[in-house]
């Protein structure tokens, strides 16, 4: 059996969600319009909505059921 190879990310999971969404814009942005630049906008979306979860599961105020 292999050993996994594992490591800690430097930055958190939100950052990294919201850089690459930033990227996938910016790419986004110097594509003529077409099928291409809607999929990464979308993309870029789905990273930001991932980030939004994220922060939201990670807060304080949110309490486990009873």
């Amino acid at each position: 059996m292999t050993a996994r190879h594992r490591f800690k990310h430097v930055e958190t999971l939100e950052a990294r969600l919201a850089a690459e969404a930033e990227r996938l814009r910016e790419q986004a942005s110097s594509l003529p319009p077409g099928v291409a630049r809607e999929e990464m906008l979308r993309k870029a979306r789905q990273a930001e909505a991932g980030s939004q979860m994220s922060e939201w599961l990670r807060s304080p105020g949110l309490q486990p059921p009873d």
